[in-house]
């Protein structure tokens, strides 16, 4: 029978364009002068500067952040000795990852030798090329004397990653594993089994961390590495040769406090186990079977922690929680080497961010698993996102810091915000409202105070300070909740908890409820119902009643439901004015705003103007000057058709209304973002550049707009942003993540202390 994986994996791999890389340009190449720049005559003056200043090859080419990913296919990952070409598939793999994880673009070269001075000779002369090497799949002992070599005479950082990226991840479990049974790196006794690049690396960078070569033992195929042995032995592996009459792993194992496998299956039985010292650290890290299952292992030691290089286990040690990192960190200062200063400052930024609480984004990816610091998290996820800020910087810092930067960073404040861009793309461009929502201390209720969602947004609204949350929810279930996803935060230090099901203002709230809906058919006894079950109402209460400044629901139930309760209590802007939305998409190239995808049918001319005037606004808090685009089938007049002629007819009122906003229209989509083509029809066009917010004839083509667009693209969404209520609400929709939560979180808050300080 065929293999599932293996055939979905065969059709990946050749769906056209084969393999999984390829080179896109970053620049323009669309008429005759970008042709003069990017080629002959106009690229002779960046190759005459770098002639004079090598080091502003990083400032005019792409060696600042290109990897060359090598390999001679000696021993890739468990297949062993299959050669260069073969190995492609896995080196396109790490590619990908540079770029997926680190934003690096990384080339895979493979090359057909084994003699290591060759290798090495063939590697060393590409250094033109890249600004780091990432050695890759080449077997030991050779892979240490080509890194060493290549160090040697390389000026740019040369990483076999098998070796350090292993080692740093392995430090970073033990050293989290130590600290939870309450051990000292000073005082345990390793044993380890491989005898390769990897086993022998973990066990240097542990010795420079403070472990005791005496309290190391060993062992590979032959048993203990033993002082007088002679079988199989290197220079690299006899470094770790004990004076012992230990043989084997049995004799070995005995009253160990870390097992440490780069071996092979199965090789630590349970009667092994039980011998360790209590709460043993157990790292069984071979691949796909470990030296023991973690079932196993735990049947005969509960005590014990562990850890394996499996995805489908808790503590998965993973490469990617580094090689990334380190990498992206050593760019950017331009480093010339990866000393150890980065590697144990690469350890400790991994360990420290497994003691943080969890994300959103890491809790959807690895759903059902413990996310919380202890035995069965003692290192972070691949997809913490945190990773990119807090390990690119805690490297490059060290890097500066030990001497081998030639770019060092002035501004590291300024860089990390620049690492939290990529990771969070949403981050710089929503900086603005964040300052503003940071000036002051809101009260911010969460009307969803029970969704994990909402409390780990929560929890990342009150570290950033961004407000005082007020927390909707029965005490009981909140205070687990925050307890199973190990947050920090408190009920009457940190937040607000309101408990609809006892709380002293209870009935203040439903009789200033039933004053608002009495005469819409509520009773009095529907209103004392309504604010102990419906937590939008209670929300909306306290926000009208001025206990809270704003609101955000949402995340449980219908749009439509929300959107009625909040205008019922809080109510509109004026009398006659409509509420509108704007939702933004985030595109690799800048925000694309669109209103108005969830709320207005189909408005009318007036309605479409104060939308517009409203998006407008709310695009100007972001920093972003507003170019309006009001679309339509009709491009500036062409067609006589109702939908056409509202849509006219909006844009010359807001003309009139608002002479200094950049707006035109009606217009196709086209029309709307290519400027060439709107002058061509019409060169007195008031819209420049490429519009950023659209205004929809309706409901239903706005919607679809949007969805089309982010289902096409990876386009980050941030929204829906209400304008028109009378005091600050929001209704998020029940996908979103932390991250969009503590987006509307600022823009809740940046709107109360807007209107606070308009009034």
């Amino acid at each position: 029978m065929s293999d599932p994986l293996e055939e979905a994996s065969l059709r990946y791999h050749e769906r056209q364009p084969a393999g999984k890389i390829t080179v896109t340009p970053t620049k323009p190449l669309t008429n005759q002068l970008d042709l003069a720049q990017a080629y002959s005559p106009g690229v002779a003056f960046p190759c005459m500067r770098i002639k004079e200043d090598p080091t502003l090859a990083a400032k005019y080419t792409a060696r600042g952040n290109l990897v060359g990913v090598i390999s001679n296919g000696s021993a890739v990952l468990g297949l062993g000795a299959i050669g260069p070409l073969a190995a492609k598939p896995v080196m396109e793999g790490k590619s990908v990852l540079f770029k997926k994880f680190a934003g690096i673009d990384a080339f895979d070269i493979e090359v057909d030798e084994n003699d290591p001075d060759k290798l090495v000779e063939t590697i060393s002369r590409l250094e033109p090329t890249f600004g780091a090497i990432n050695l890759e799949d080449i077997k030991a002992p050779e892979c240490f004397i080509v890194e060493e070599k290549l160090d040697a005479c390389m000026n740019i950082p040369v990483f076999h990653d098998d070796q350090h990226g292993t080692a740093i991840v392995v430090s970073a479990a033990i050293k989290n594993g130590l600290k939870i049974v309450g051990k000292n790196l000073e005082d345990i006794k390793v044993v380890s089994t491989g005898g390769g690049a990897a086993s022998l690396s973990c066990l240097d960078l542990l010795v420079k961390q403070g472990l005791p070569m005496d309290n190391i033992t060993l062992c590979d195929l032959h048993g203990v590495v033993y002082a007088s042995r002679e079988a199989d032995m290197n220079p690299y592996k006899s470094r770790f040769a004990r004076d012992t009459e230990l043989r084997n792993l049995d004799e070995a194992i005995a009253g160990a406090d870390v097992f440490l496998g780069l071996s092979a299956p199965n090789v630590l039985s349970a009667d092994m186990v039980k011998k360790m010292a209590d709460r043993p650290l157990i790292l069984a890290l071979a691949n796909p079977t470990p030296e023991i299952l973690p079932e196993v292992a735990i049947a005969a030691r509960p005590d014990a922690i562990i850890a394996t290089g499996r995805s489908d286990y808790p503590n998965q040690v993973n490469n990617v929680l580094c090689f990334p990192f380190i990498f992206r960190g050593a760019l950017d200062v331009g480093a010339t080497k990866i000393n150890d200063a980065m590697k144990i400052a690469c350890v400790d930024a991994i360990a420290n961010l497994a003691q943080l609480e969890s994300t959103d984004e890491v809790a959807n990816a690895y759903q059902g698993e413990e996310l919380t610091f202890g035995p069965e998290y003692v290192i972070p996820k691949p997809f913490d996102l945190r990773l990119m800020e807090e390990v690119s910087l805690a490297v490059a810092r060290a890097a500066m810091e030990s001497g081998v930067a030639t770019r060092p960073i002035a501004d590291l404040d300024a860089y990390r915000n620049t690492l939290r861009s990529f990771s969070h793309r949403s981050f710089m461009f929503m900086q603005p409202v964040i300052d503003v929502a940071k000036r002051d201390t809101e009260r911010l209720a969460y009307a969803e105070g029970e969704n994990e969602v909402v409390l780990r947004a929560v929890q990342t609204v009150i570290d950033e300070r961004i407000a005082f949350p007020v927390v909707i929810g029965r005490a009981s279930v909140v205070d687990e909740r925050i307890s199973r996803l190990g947050l920090r935060m408190r009920a009457g230090q940190d937040f607000e908890l309101v408990d609809p099901e006892n709380d002293p203002r209870y009935r203040d709230y439903w009789q200033f409820y039933h004053s608002r809906v009495c005469r819409k058919g509520v009773s009095v006894s529907a209103a004392k119902t309504l604010m102990r079950t419906n937590s939008t109402v209670i929300a909306a209460c306290m926000v009208a009643m001025k206990q809270a400044d704003a609101l955000l629901c949402g995340t449980i139930g219908r749009f439509d439901h929300h959107l009625q309760d909040i205008i019922e209590i809080i109510g509109s802007e004026t009398p006659n004015h409509k509420v509108s939305s704007m939702s933004v998409l985030f595109l690799p190239d800048g925000p694309l705003f669109i209103s108005d995808a969830f709320i207005s049918v189909d408005p009318g001319v007036e309605q479409l103007v104060a939308m517009t005037l409203a998006s407008a606004e709310r695009v100007q808090s972001f920093g972003i000057k507003p170019k309006i685009a009001l679309l339509s089938h009709s491009n500036f007049g062409s067609s006589a058709a109702p939908s056409a002629r509202k849509m006219r007819d909006a844009t010359r009122i807001i003309k009139e209304r608002a002479p200094h906003l950049e707006v035109d229209g009606e217009m196709h989509a086209l029309t709307a973002m290519n400027e060439s083509i709107r002058k061509t029809l019409d060169p007195s066009s008031p819209l420049t550049d490429r519009a950023n917010l659209l205004i929809m004839p309706n409901l239903d083509t706005a919607n679809i707009a949007m969805e089309l667009i982010r289902s096409v693209t990876d386009a980050l969404f941030i929204g829906p942003i209400l304008s028109g209520t009378a005091m600050p609400a929001h209704i998020v929709t029940p996908s979103m993540t932390a991250k969009g939560i503590f987006n509307m979180s600022a823009i809740a808050v940046a709107d109360a202390w807007q209107r606070t300080h308009d009034d």
